[in-house]
């Protein structure tokens, strides 16, 4: 009875060694990773937002296929770039990489299909069909993606100037810069506004604020947006106030606006050319010309 009484306090002393072992290892990981674990956090968060029907069910061993099969055909660090035009989009419908190559691959061989079917009609062009839409179906994903961050990106730039307006008055009204930030992102609605408040959720958690505003302008293709956070990281390093650095930002991306808009006026004559020439000028000369063409032809006038 005593020899089973030592093994078992001996059992229980090896117990709480070990748990405080553990407790310590962990502990000491959450607080050494505690900065990137909330960025993750908040990277999960946004790029969470929208979810699609098939979120959160498992992916099928077939989908894993489909993908295994477009990692091979596409360049390598596929995985980052497609990353980087997810955070350019928005990260819509809770898009990942890993879910997009999946739907590559099973485009490449839906097309293939379809070429296939369309072979059966035309044998003669069977070579042609089949790798012209397993291309068209491996290609599909990434051109959804492109326009989808294409729309986007056009947006923040049309935004900016609104924004920035907002901030200078703001800051001049007596807010710090973050607080503006702050306020100007809850209070706007947009793309520009979410990403806002993604970088002041980021300076929150550990990160400096020329970090926070670095990875937003890295996740934009906009020259403004990224030539407004040079100048407020390089004004941050020199010491200029930054009041005075967003009212001349503010001034320059204005007058950029009104320049696009002049430009894109410009272009109107242009591109209205094309549809006057092919659309308009057939119908006129058919309602001019058409009357007597006809009488010429049935005889009945100009002899």
């Amino acid at each position: 009875m005593g020899a089973w009484l030592l093994y078992g306090g001996l059992a229980g002393v090896f117990l709480g060694v070990l748990l405080l072992v553990l407790t310590l290892v962990w502990g000491g990981r959450d607080g050494r990773e505690g900065a990137a674990g909330a960025v993750r956090s908040i990277e999960r968060d946004y790029a969470g937002r929208g979810r699609s029907p098939f979120e959160g069910r498992a992916e099928s061993a077939l989908m894993r296929r489909f993908r295994g099969l477009a990692l091979r055909l596409s360049p390598a660090g596929v995985v980052g770039a497609m990353q980087e035009r997810l955070d350019r989009a928005g990260n819509p419908g809770g898009w990942t990489p890993e879910r997009l190559l999946s739907f590559k691959g099973c485009g490449l061989v839906a097309g293939g299909v379809v070429g296939l079917l369309f072979m059966l009609r035309a044998p003669g062009y069977g070579p042609l069909l089949v790798p012209a839409f397993g291309a068209a179906g491996f290609f599909l994903p990434d051109l959804l993606l492109y326009n989808e961050g294409l729309k986007r990106q056009e947006n923040i730039g049309r935004t900016l100037p609104d924004i920035l307006d907002l901030l200078v008055v703001s800051v001049e009204s007596g807010l710090g810069f973050d607080a503006a930030l702050a306020r100007v992102g809850q209070n706007t609605r947009g793309p520009l506004a979410a990403e806002l408040v993604r970088v002041m959720q980021e300076v929150q958690i550990g990160k400096s604020r020329e970090e926070a505003l670095r990875a937003m302008s890295h996740r934009s293709s906009v020259p403004e947006l990224r030539t407004f956070v040079g100048a407020l990281v390089q004004a941050s390093d020199l010491g200029i106030p930054i009041g005075k650095v967003l009212r001349e930002q503010a001034g320059e991306m204005r007058v950029k606006r009104r320049q696009k808009a002049e430009e894109r006026a410009q272009k109107l004559a242009v591109k209205i050319t094309i549809p006057v020439i092919f659309c308009l000028f057939p119908a006129i000369f058919l309602v001019l010309l058409g009357p007597g063409i006809i009488s010429y032809l049935s005889g009945s006038g100009f002899r």
